[in-house]
């Protein structure tokens, strides 16, 4: 699904009017239809106490229709105009007309003393401002978004994890009030909900906004596929079916020689637990043949705990100190617990002047790059990077804010031709022409070795056959959704990364049932 900026939005919705020979009333009435279909589905009592916030532009203009569905369905909607400027757009106007008509309890918020208290509602909906905000929110609107805030901060404590109290929620139209969708947001409406309509907004899945925007949901509003198709991005929203569409087929007369030949390289003295839930990993995505390459005191340890697994001795001890192998692998993962003694960093080097073949690097192996970045001049292209935030801050310096991090992610993806995903909710995967935003997932991630376990999902991929842009979409995907998969019998609080191995099989389980 294709991401696009506000004016490509604009465009989408003026072509959608003119090809399918609709008004900008009909098009609007879509999206509160869509929207109040999601509301009334997640919030079924009638007798909740509903405000609705809505400005003079289009966005207001949602939020008036919305009022005047709910109130046909039975809600109790009190509605206040946020006229943080004398002239409305003509949709909005019309629906003014419309609530005035249908005696739905309607007012106007000019001044400070006319904005309610909010005590007594259960439910706030924001329609002030939408996608087309182009400066700081001042004023009047700034004051009504500062009483919705403090409505909002009874739940933050909750929300921010994820949960929310039944009786009370702050959800806004389309993007929170406030947001910008190219730059940093410093002020907001802070949303428990955002129901955004039909084309995901990169803003909304950025860590930074989290706070403003909450938990995000996409509706369809009938915009036509034919003008989105149209429009060039290069920001897409990985879906569950574009993974299902870029899985290969598991043929027939496939053994284990088609299967691919991974390679995990890593580990330490007290670390060799990451080779081998890497290793593990790999296998349980369907590489064919794993070997795991570890330092002497691994040995036993993968031996003993993985059958399945081959193994090569390194000669150091407790570090490894020649990366020597004389298999040929079809992909390699490096960097899991592998540590920095000074003998590795030089063998690390020394692999990376030799092996040209799909790649990925992770954990020490990034750690090492990042104090010697003329050496990524040696990574091939195509490489896949994965980097928990410090480590990505390692590898590009400090950011002042998420489009900031994204831009200098890019540009190093691009100057050297590689994969760099930005681990989180929402990984970012980049590549040297695109950027994809993940959307599984839960905080259930947030364990130690879940990032070794994505290393061996991805170069078991990687191995198979799989491009380095796909086999790092489909492995992150796959690592999220297994979180999801868990959610009705793990606790997130209790989920360890060796559930992640287990429960792959259930994953491309959930994938196969998708026509």
């Amino acid at each position: 699904m294709k991401i696009l900026s506000a004016e490509q939005i604009r465009i989408v919705d003026a072509e959608t009017i003119k090809r399918e020979g609709i008004s900008s009333l009909e098009l609007m009435k879509r999206a509160a239809t869509a929207f109040c279909d999601w509301f009334t589905k997640k919030y079924t009592n009638k007798y909740s106490l509903i405000v609705i916030f809505s400005g003079v532009g289009n966005n207001g203009g949602d939020g008036l229709v919305i009022a005047r569905i709910l109130n046909k369905l039975g809600y109790n909607v009190d509605v206040f105009i946020v006229e943080y400027k004398d002239s409305y757009s003509d949709d909005c106007a019309h629906n003014l007309r419309r609530i005035k008509a249908e005696k739905i309890h309607c007012k106007k918020i000019l001044n400070k003393i006319d904005i309610p208290s909010l005590e007594k509602y259960d439910i706030v909906i924001d329609g002030i401002f939408g996608i087309g905000l182009s400066k700081e929110v001042s004023g009047i609107a700034a004051d009504v978004i500062e009483v919705i805030n403090k409505f909002s901060i009874i739940n933050r404590g909750y929300s921010e994890l994820g949960y929310s109290k039944a009786h009370k929620s702050v959800i806004s139209i389309d993007v929170p009030s406030g947001l910008f969708l190219d730059r940093k947001t410093d002020f907001a409406v802070k949303a428990n909900e955002t129901v955004s309509f039909q084309i995901p907004k990169l803003a909304l899945y950025l860590r930074d906004n989290y706070l403003f925007v909450g938990n995000v949901t996409i509706v369809d509003i009938g915009l036509n596929e034919q003008a989105i198709s149209e429009i060039e991005s290069n920001l897409f929203f990985t879906e569950k079916k574009d993974i299902k569409a870029s899985l290969k087929p598991l043929l027939i007369y496939a053994h284990k020689g088609t299967e691919g030949h991974a390679l995990i390289i890593g580990g330490s003295i007290g670390k060799i637990g990451s080779v081998s839930l890497a290793s593990k990993a790999a296998l349980k995505m369907g590489c064919g043949l794993v070997t795991a390459y570890v330092p002497k005191c691994g040995m036993n340890i993968i031996q003993s705990q993985f059958a399945e697994a081959m193994a090569i001795e390194d000669k150091g001890n407790e570090h490894i100190s020649e990366i020597n192998f004389n298999i040929a692998p079809d992909a390699i993962g490096v960097g899991v617990g592998m540590g920095q003694h000074e003998e590795t960093i030089t063998t690390f080097y020394q692999f990376l002047q030799n092996y040209k073949g799909p790649m990925v690097i992770d954990a020490d192996g990034l750690n090492i790059l990042s104090k010697h970045q003329d050496w990524l001049s040696n990574v091939p292209p195509k490489t896949i990077l994965t980097p928990h935030p410090k480590e990505l801050m390692r590898l590009i310096g400090n950011w002042s804010d998420d489009f900031d991090k994204v831009k200098k992610t890019v540009e190093l993806a691009q100057r050297l031709d590689l994969i760099i995903i930005i681990k989180g909710a929402y990984s970012l995967i980049i590549d040297a022409k695109n950027i994809y935003v993940n959307s599984s997932g839960t905080p259930a991630l947030a364990t130690a070795g879940s990032g070794d376990v994505l290393t061996g999902m991805i170069t078991s991929l990687l191995a198979q056959g799989y491009n380095s842009t796909d086999a790092a979409r489909v492995a992150t995907f796959l690592h999220g959704l297994s979180a999801e998969i868990t959610s009705q019998y793990i606790h997130p609080r209790s989920f360890i990364a060796s559930d992640i191995i287990d429960n792959i099989g259930k994953c491309y389980i959930n994938l196969d049932s998708i026509f």
